[in-house]
């Protein structure tokens, strides 16, 4: 039930704070359940003792899935999205058994929450608990294409072992706004790739000429140097696009939203091809690679 108002109060906020903090009552709750499942799951474990006899510690993850590849007959290796470990690799025993308790949360997208240890390269899964599927993707082909696309980028811009709080809270929100709404796809991917770029560094300058610092008459993009430049400055920089008042007021929006609001606009076919234009050259430059939607 709490898991439930947890994930309810994380699409209301959009903050994962929330999520996590709920996660800590039913924590306190289940304290005693806890401590007995754990001895029961050392018992039951044969690889996760160390040289000296004793016991790895056992943690509870919460993540998101972003790559399943099979390993031996029934076993998985994953990839999951954590807000405090960065990117970590997996080991899922058994997980492709019909009858495993692991089997739907260990599915690509799958947001959940798991109980695992830290071996010497990798992390190795015990159990786990589903907290959303994000089911739709998986009956859309057209909702999987650009939820697939969202997630080798996901993947290329996290490491192991650094806070991605902000990503994977970019990264459930733009799933469920895929999975869930009715959106414009390209508008996402769009609002998404902006986003991104903002959280790893590479914020565009909205308020003013990149050039002259001027305010008025923002007409133009430039790729170059990394923001807004007016009519006079906008014309001589040939990496310069030059769009309408409706894309840059898309632009600053997706620059300055609380992350539980930032897709909530919408934009006209003209300024929607601009605002893609922009987004998708700029993201390229910016992480020097070609990201193109098969």
């Amino acid at each position: 039930m709490i898991k439930k108002i947890a994930w309810e109060a994380f699409k209301n906020t959009g903050d994962i704070n929330t999520f996590l903090e709920l996660k800590q009552i039913e924590g306190i709750e289940e304290t005693i359940d806890k401590s007995t499942n754990i001895e029961e799951i050392r018992k039951n474990t044969k690889n996760n003792k160390c040289k000296f006899g004793g016991y790895m510690s056992i943690t509870k993850i919460s993540g998101v899935v972003l790559s399943e590849n099979n390993m031996g007959d029934y076993d998985k290796m994953l990839t999951i999205l954590t807000p405090n470990f960065g990117k970590i690799s997996c080991s899922a025993k058994g997980a492709r058994r019909p009858s495993s308790s692991l089997l739907a949360g260990t599915q690509i997208f799958c947001f959940g929450e798991y109980l695992m240890y830290k071996g010497t390269n990798t992390y190795h899964i015990n159990s786990c608990e589903t907290i959303e599927m994000f089911y739709k993707l998986r009956t859309d082909l057209e909702r999987l294409k650009y939820a697939i696309h969202i997630d080798k980028i996901i993947i290329d811009v996290t490491e192991e072992n650094e806070n991605c709080y902000n990503i994977l809270q970019l990264y459930l929100n733009t799933l469920y706004t895929i999975s869930e709404s009715e959106k414009n796809l390209d508008l996402v991917l769009s609002i998404f790739k902006m986003r991104l770029l903002c959280l790893l560094g590479f914020t565009p300058r909205v308020l003013a000429c990149t050039n002259c610092n001027t305010k008025e008459n923002l007409n133009y993009f430039s790729i170059k140097d990394n923001g807004f430049k007016c009519e006079a400055c906008g014309k001589q920089d040939k990496s310069s696009i030059k769009m309408t008042q409706s894309t840059q007021n898309a632009i600053k929006y997706v620059v300055t939203a609380p992350p539980k609001k930032l897709y909530s606009f919408e934009l006209k076919e003209e300024s929607l091809e601009e605002f893609k234009l922009i987004s998708k050259i700029y993201f390229n430059q910016k992480l020097e690679k070609e990201y193109n939607l098969d």
